[in-house]
Order: C-alpha cells, then sequence, then structure tokens
C-alpha cells in the first residue's frame, strides 16, 4: 500500500482540507493517520506558545539537537543565539569509527517504509514560520500609535427653503475616546445672521447646539453625556442676530446618522 506524502500531511495538519481520496485513505491506513495525529498535536503546541510572552533562551544543546535532527550544520560561536555560551577550547572528537555497511532489506508486505522524521522537519519550519509571523504582527499591534476612526456619518439634505444646500456630516473618535462631528455645507444662498449645527433626536423631542458653522466647513466636539444612538440628526439652520439661543425653526440641511 502507497502512502501520503509527508509534506501533504504536514500542510493537512496547518489546515488545508483533505481531499475525498485522502480521506479514504486516512480511514484505511493506520500508519498515515497516527502521522497525521502527531502531526497535528505539533502544530497545536507551536500555536499555543505564540500567547506565552517572552521565553528564555535555549541552551547551546538544544540549538545543536534540532540542526541534528534536520540534518544541518551546527554554527560558529558567533552566530549562536544569544544567551549561548561556548568553551574557549574544545577538545577535538575522536574520528567516528565507521559504521558496518547494512545490505538493504526486502519491502515489507506491508509497502514501503514510512520517513515520519521528513513530515516532521518540514512542519518545524512551517509552524516556526507561522509564529515568527504571528510574533511580528502582535508587537506592531502593541506598538503602533492608537488610530482615531469614523464611527458615524450622514448625507445632509436640503430643505424646501434652500433647495440648492447639500451638506455631509462625519463623526470620528479620537483614541482617548473623544468625539468629533465635521460638518461640510454647500449652501449659494446669502442671508443675513449665521449658521447653527444640532444634534436632534428622531423624533425631534430634544436638541443640542453644538456651535457656529463659520463657512463651509467645521468641526465640533461632541459632549460626552450625548448618546448618538438618541441624537441622530444632524441639522444645520439658518438663525437671525435676534440673542435667542434656541432653534430658529429655519432649517437648512439635515441628515441622519449612520453607524459604521
Amino acid at each position: 500500500m502507497s502512502h501520503l506524502d509527508p509534506e501533504r500531511l504536514a500542510l493537512v495538519a496547518l489546515g488545508e482540507e483533505l481531499t475525498d481520496a485522502e480521506h479514504e485513505h486516512l480511514e484505511t491506513c493506520d500508519v498515515c493517520a497516527i502521522e497525521l495525529a502527531e502531526l497535528e498535536r505539533t502544530v497545536a503546541v507551536g500555536r499555543s506558545t505564540v500567547s506565552l510572552g517572552e521565553l528564555e533562551t535555549p541552551p547551546e544543546r538544544v540549538w545543536n539537537g534540532i540542526l541534528d535532527e534536520v540534518g544541518l550544520q551546527h554554527p560558529p560561536a558567533a552566530d549562536l543565539p544569544a544567551g549561548d555560551s561556548q568553551p574557549a577550547s574544545t577538545p577535538a572528537a575522536p574520528h567516528p569509527t565507521p559504521a558496518p555497511i547494512t545490505p538493504p532489506q526486502p519491502p515489507s508486505a506491508h509497502g514501503p517504509k514510512r520517513h515520519p522524521t521528513r513530515g516532521r522537519r518540514i512542519l518545524f519550519a512551517l509552524v516556526a514560520s507561522i509564529a515568527a509571523i504571528l510574533a511580528v504582527v502582535g508587537v506592531w499591534n502593541l506598538v503602533r500609535p492608537p488610530q482615531s476612526a469614523q464611527i458615524a456619518s450622514a448625507t445632509l439634505d436640503a430643505f424646501p427653503d434652500h433647495p440648492d444646500a447639500a451638506g455631509a456630516a462625519q463623526v470620528i473618535e479620537r483614541p482617548d475616546g473623544e468625539r468629533t462631528l465635521t460638518v461640510s455645507l454647500d449652501d449659494v444662498g446669502a442671508n443675513d445672521g449665521f449658521r447653527e449645527v444640532w444634534l436632534i433626536t428622531a423624533d425631534a423631542s430634544a436638541m443640542v447646539s453644538l456651535g457656529e458653522l463659520d463657512g463651509q466647513k467645521g468641526t465640533f466636539v461632541v459632549p460626552a453625556d450625548v448618546d448618538l444612538r438618541d441624537y441622530v440628526l444632524v441639522d444645520v439652520s439658518q438663525e437671525p442676530l435676534d440673542g435667542n439661543p434656541a432653534h430658529s425653526g429655519d432649517s437648512i440641511v439635515r441628515g441622519q446618522l449612520e453607524f459604521s
């Protein structure tokens, strides 16, 4: 019986989907099923170490064991990971006695002999790469500065008395939690007085003035005690210079906030 390729088993252990033929093979081949289970356990252990924080530097013998396992040469002392120490002088190792040559064995009745270490070597490299990528992403998320984010926006439509007007509004939340409302207004009409920006509840039972709009665009701080889920309407009104702080009733544009 032929077996699944070790490289393919390593990829499956990392999350790739099995084909129907591979499913059928694993149901009848204990060798491949056991090897896949061992590789999946290796992946689980490798992923679980990502959240462990700073890890201790392993001693030199651990690195040497890994290099021996994957068949690589040992690096010079200068290339060893920080924390390892290399003796000032190491006695020369005796020349190994050549091993006797063993004649090749006939193939087993159950098919060619498996070499599970090949799949584990491949998996070791893949898991190490994934862990390194996750570590870099985690560090970047920790050190990058907090970002402001748009949490709501509105298109401001004209009222009948101001047919040529149009506007837009965006709510930005800053890293410190402060919210700002930026309003832009395109109104070609010339009127006496000034324009004022308001937040109004959906049923128009309550409203909050944010201030005077000087020009075609302005940014206003939203009071911390104002819930934008209630005060969902953005309104720009035309106000006379009469000293009355109430809404004049002459709205130029108005629109409802849509949340991101």
